[in-house]
């Protein structure tokens, strides 16, 4: 089959984009030819996709996106294929992957009834509900349960339609045999200590992710402890807002920003402990990686995979209605500072990492898009 996957932008370091890439490798490897439509790519195109960088320009997102979509719309009417997978929401989807949460829900939680007569309210309304009306026929990828009842609400979707799949991380983010080797090479090569104790944040998206709140708490830690702890910040963003709170709290020479990786498994067997206090997380596959190398985890409760850390009792989810800034202060110095509990911790997160249905979402993902024809 010929297979149309559209999402506005790709990098290698995006969770939602690495999700896209896995689930199109994964169909094309079940010998489906995969056509690509996007508004920007970054890194290279793997062999066999062809990419199709779309051509078309706005002053405001959701202008952009809208030509996004009629320009695709007339490529697919003359050039069909058999399905279409969307990334973004948007009208013309046959299978949607549910990486973001409900639009809606969250416009009629944070913002006042004004922003509703806004063009860019309407223009993402009318996309999600392009998706999710009762009588589309988009069948729908969920990765956070928690997401479902809130397109239900505010839908009325049909149940049959959504798909649950189970997370989706690389099996290389398991610890390896040599993991103590590994670990020991890193903090080596960054001068870390024996002593010494590496806090450990990733995500790109700087603001969401909240290194605002995890920098607030490293300002917060008694001074024996402050002392022997370090921050590595791992995401594509613009670091310059945090570096400049990092020297206003005093925090500065302890924390170290990094543009993404490719080697995010070295520093999670490196480090003792990732921090999450996103403000808003559809999923956090970070979370489980973490896991997966045995590293503890301190998270906000609003990432759609922070019940698994509390599942695994491998490490602290943290209250995020309302959220404190100083349970979360709390927090950390409680287990930057109690080694045994870091240790049951990296042992629960090791047993939940060996028996978790976690590794096969690209899989279940490409059994659902090739399971029938367009809706």
């Amino acid at each position: 089959m010929q297979l149309a996957f559209c999402l506005y932008k790709y990098f290698p370091f995006g969770g939602m984009q690495r999700n896209f890439l896995r689930i199109a490798l994964a169909c094309q490897a079940r010998g489906h030819d995969i056509r690509v439509y996007v508004l920007e790519w970054q890194g290279e195109v793997p062999e066999g996709f062809e990419l199709v960088r779309v051509p078309v320009r706005a002053l405001v997102n959701h202008r952009r996106y809208r030509k996004f979509t009629d320009w695709v719309q007339a490529d697919l009417a003359r050039r069909p294929v058999d399905r279409v997978v969307g990334f973004n929401k948007m009208p013309g989807l046959d299978v949607y992957y549910a990486g973001d949460p409900c639009f809606e829900q969250k416009a009629r939680a944070l913002r006042g009834r004004f922003y509703r007569f806004s063009p860019r309210y309407r223009h993402f309304s009318a996309y999600e509900r392009a998706v999710f009306d009762p009588t589309a026929h988009t069948r729908i990828l969920m990765m956070s349960p928690v997401q479902k009842p809130m397109f239900v609400e505010h839908y009325g979707t049909p149940a049959h339609r959504f798909h649950q799949l189970p997370p989706g991380i690389a099996r290389d983010r398991r610890a390896p045999p040599d993991a103590p080797a590994v670990r020991a090479a890193f903090r080596a090569e960054f001068g870390l200590a024996d002593e010494d104790l590496l806090l450990l944040q990733i995500g790109s998206g700087f603001r969401i992710k909240g290194v605002d709140r995890t920098l607030a708490a490293l300002a917060s830690l008694p001074p024996p402890l402050a002392a022997r702890t370090r921050l590595m910040v791992i995401g594509q963003d613009d670091d310059a807002p945090y570096r400049r709170q990092a020297a206003q709290l005093g925090v500065a020479g302890r924390v170290r920003f990094f543009k993404g990786r490719t080697d995010i498994p070295r520093f999670l067997l490196g480090a003792d402990l990732l921090i999450h206090p996103a403000y808003n997380e559809n999923t956090g596959n970070v979370l489980l990686e973490a896991l997966a190398a045995g590293l503890p985890v301190l998270v906000t409760g609003i990432c759609g995979f922070a019940h698994y850390v509390a599942d695994a009792d491998a490490g602290v989810v943290v209250s995020s209605a309302p959220f404190v800034q100083a349970e979360l202060d709390a927090e950390l110095a409680r287990m930057l500072s109690d080694e045994p509990a870091r240790r049951h911790w990296a042992r629960n997160a090791l047993a939940f990492a060996d028996s978790a249905d976690i590794y096969d979402m690209p899989e279940r993902a490409a059994d659902v898009i090739l399971g029938r024809g367009r809706g």
